[in-house]
């Protein structure tokens, strides 16, 4: 100890002959530089996780951070001098500053760079924002040449690699803005700027810049060089991911809009007719009427509450709608009628609720009085409706207290609508308004995080017994920790579309954040005419619909006139409805499989929508890909995005391109990572990896290739998520490679599993001696299933595939909790 306090003294003194300084802290060090003078620190906030802060004032400025929640834990640090340079060592990394120009550079534990920054590569230029001194400030990197990147929210580029973009970080719809990038070396940068930064990457440097700042201030993140390693440290740093209630995994119905309670139910009554299963239906907008009673968080539209004969009430009838319309007597007298009648269909409904109000609605008027109204123009156009401040923390009480009405009628999900927020013919004057932590420009992107968080935790407070679920259309870091999920916004319905929906999800889900859904179908129809029957439309929607039985939601939605129905698409025997109602039911027998993977992003950080650079790194052609990713380790999907039977023609009309769409088959191109063999989910047969093959595609399947040593468990045949116990699972193996499986079990809702109230088994597979081996139990929550069977079968040629109940299993097996080991 001795030593090692005369080395820093000697170090110190050494340094600050040259004019710069070194000076070791509990967590790491600070310094200054001499030309030009800069000050900084290094701090560790784990052994995996570093901070790096420079700032030109004397003192570091004071900063809140809105996504972190970690505080420094003790790290054991070594340090090293050499000249100018001062290493540290956590046991994960090194990290080597130079006193002398301030630039960081980070190694692995072998020594190998894995990043730095550039040679004067931290720039302040002083500038106002509103009434207080501050920068434009920007800091810049040196990648290699040919390394790719990953993350930076929702794009719509296209692209899963980020090199050479130029990228506006400014929320808006169908862009999420996160400044963060994770690479193929297995680390993560995050710059912890909430305000309207930019992006960018050339040949000669990689950069952040923020419009507003008092410090350079970002975060190193590397554990063991994998993206899962990653994500831990996002998680550790900004939170765990909250359990997704079962029922959420099962299919959503939803579209802009129903408009009255008869409408909804009536739907769902559909749905359970015709035998397709269904958990989620959703209200959309204007339940509460017209635009300038925006968002009142009440159902005050006249066709909701049977008061069309009401003068008083239809002042609130919805804009464009015609007062003098006459409708058969309703079925539901009342809201809370209609929400009974979903509850007793074993169905949930999530209404939606947005983050601005119109001038009539009592919450305007008590924010405006409490000065908390960001007043620029937002969504509806010329209504006199303005988002509220939710950095205030007064404005997130406030918009509880009236949104607990919704919740205290048994709504069980928000929909919380533009909270990037919608913001209409900008001005550069609206980004000088004021919220309670500064001025909009520099607080910007985190409106969707601090909105989220109020409705999250007002909600916990009241009650644990409903999980809190909530679907965004904006996102931030940290958004997993308050029981949210983003999607992609208001897309249009277009092939090129579809596939750029991939690559956004992927590198949204890379950002840490692991719930994540699109608009089956895209939302604006209009490249179709907004007609359902139209069949170059309907193929689109087809193969989207497809995808979304992989994403961690499966949600069907438009926009109107647009209407998207399965049962609208035809009937029983029709390519569209039969490709649509065998996707939602295969969704349903992989509900196991799914909530386990749900289980595995909170116990252990897991990731559903696996870019394939998680899993297959030192595979090029895989981690370049933008059209393929895993769902969970066993599956690949390869989502269909171009049309194969049908084509538009004159005036959008569709026509097919083959005699009988049913009966066609086209091929789609598959890339089959290598270094494992896959075996194709229909068939059961075997292909080696590394290589393009090509899939012939009926227009009811999609490409589905299981990871040779995967083990999926998968459930009977239900119209809705908690219809049949998961009593008699079939255990589907895929030979070829050892392998295992955790299947993962609570009480479906509630959070009595963050007391530990969960339980798991794990199964292990040994190819060689084709063994299935079934561990002991972990873990115990009431009303467990204590005794089950499992149907195991080993997936080979010739066998059916595992779509559906398995109707010949190769072994039954009893299991109450303890080891067994099954033979095949």
């Amino acid at each position: 100890m001795r030593k090692e306090i005369l080395f820093l003294t000697a170090l110190a003194s050494c340094l600050s002959s040259f004019g710069q300084t070194f000076e070791k802290t509990a967590q790491g060090g600070k310094f200054q530089t001499a030309q030009p003078t800069l000050n900084g620190e290094v701090i560790f906030y784990s052994p995996s996780i570093v901070r790096i802060v420079k700032y030109p004032s004397a003192e570091m400025p004071e900063k809140k951070s809105y996504p972190i929640i970690k505080t420094p834990e003790k790290v054991e640090i070594s340090y090293k001098q050499n000249g100018n340079t001062v290493s540290m060592t956590s046991g994960k990394m090194t990290v080597t500053l130079d006193v002398a120009t301030g630039k960081v550079t980070y190694a692995d534990p072998q020594g190998e760079t894995l990043l730095k920054e550039k040679v004067e590569g931290t720039n302040f230029i002083p500038r106002k924002d509103v009434n207080r001194d501050a920068y434009t400030v920007s800091q810049a990197f040196s990648l290699e040449p040919e390394e790719a990147i990953y993350g930076l929210g929702q794009r719509q580029s296209g692209a899963m690699n980020h090199r050479n973009q130029q990228i506006h970080l400014s929320n808006g719809n169908t862009n999420i803005c996160i400044p963060y990038f994770t690479s193929e070396k297995g680390y993560g940068v995050y710059w912890d700027n909430p305000g309207i930064s930019d992006f960018s990457d050339t040949p000669y440097e990689t950069s952040f810049s923020s419009q507003v700042g008092l410090c350079s201030d970002y975060y190193f993140l590397y554990k063991d060089g994998t993206q899962d390693g990653v994500i831990a440290c996002i998680r550790d740093l900004t939170g765990k991911a909250t359990m997704f209630p079962l029922w959420t995994m099962g299919y959503w119905q939803c579209r802009e809009r129903y408009k009255s309670p008869d409408e909804l139910c009536g739907v769902l009554d559909k749905y359970r007719k015709l035998q397709i299963p269904l958990d989620g239906i959703v209200q959309d907008w204007q339940y509460w009427g017209c635009d300038s009673n925006w968002n009142a968080m009440k159902f005050m539209n006249p066709r909701y509450i049977n008061k069309m004969d009401d003068k008083e009430a239809l002042r609130y009838l919805p804009n464009g709608e015609d007062k003098n319309a006459r409708y058969p007597k309703p079925r539901f007298k009342s809201p809370e009628e209609m929400v009974e009648y979903v509850h007793q269909h074993n169905a949930h409904l999530m209404i939606s609720v947005w983050a601005s109000f119109g001038p009539w609605t009592d919450q305007f008027k008590e924010l405006d009085k409490m000065d908390a109204l960001l007043k620029f123009e937002t969504w509806p156009p010329k209504s006199g409706a303005h988002p509220y401040d939710p950095f205030n923390k007064d404005a997130r009480d406030l918009y509880w207290r009236y949104l607990s009405h919704l919740h205290k009628m048994n709504i069980d999900a928000w929909w919380t609508d533009s909270t990037e927020p919608d913001h209409l013919n900008p001005k550069e004057s609206d980004f000088d308004l004021m919220t309670a932590d500064g001025s909009f420009r520099s607080v910007h992107n985190a409106f969707p995080l601090t909105h989220n968080q109020g409705i999250y935790e007002h909600q916990r407070a009241v009650s644990d017994e409903k999980r809190v679920f909530q679907m965004t259309r904006s996102g931030y870091l940290g958004q997993q920790r308050y029981g949210a999920l983003s999607w992609s916004g208001d897309v249009v319905s277009s092939w090129d579309v579809l596939r750029q929906q991939i690559p956004a999800g992927l590198n949204y889900t890379l950002c840490g954040i692991p719930f994540w859904n699109t608009d089956l179908g895209g939302f604006f129809g209009w490249e179709y005419n907004n007609d359902c029957t139209n069949v170059a439309y309907q193929e689109l929607h087809v193969r989207w619909f497809q995808w979304g039985c992989f994403m961690p939601l499966m949600r069907n939605h438009c926009s109107s006139p647009m209407m998207n129905e399965i049962d609208l698409f035809g009937k029983e025997g029709d390519w569209a409805y039969d490709a649509q109602k065998r996707i939602i039911e295969l969704r349903y027998r992989l509900l196991p499989y799914i909530y386990s993977l749900d289980g595995a992003v909170v116990q252990e950080d897991g990731t559903m929508m696996r870019p394939l650079v998680m899993d297959f790194t030192h595979d090029r052609k895989a981690i370049l890909l933008d059209d393929e990713y895993m769902f969970g380790k066993n599956i690949l999907v390869c989502p269909v995005t171009e049309p194969l039977y049908t084509k538009k023609v004159e005036k959008n009309k569709g026509v097919t391109t083959v005699p009988d769409v049913a009966k066609a088959s086209a091929p789609v191109e598959v890339y089959l990572p290598k270094g494992t063999k896959w075996i194709d989910f229909w068939t059961n047969e075997t292909v080696e990896g590394g290589q393009h093959i090509k899939r012939e595609c009926p227009v009811d399947i999609l490409p589905l290739y299981i990871k040779a040593g995967s083990i999926l468990p998968l459930g009977p045949k239900v119209q809705y998520t908690t219809e049949k116990k998961w009593d008699n699972l079939d255990i589907c193996i895929y030979p070829g490679a050892n392998g295992e499986f955790v299947l993962y079990e609570d009480e479906f809702d509630n959070y009595n599993y963050e007391k530990g109230m969960f339980s798991t088994i794990k199964f292990s597979w040994d190819d060689a001696s084709r063994t299935l081996t079934i561990s002991d139990r972990k873990g115990e929550f009431p009303k467990m299933l204590k005794r089950r069977s499992f149907r195991i079968t080993l997936m080979q040629p010739g066998k059916q595939s595992a779509e559906t109940v398995m109707v010949s299993a190769d072994k039954k097996v009893n299991y109450s909790g303890k080891k067994l080991t099954v033979k095949l």
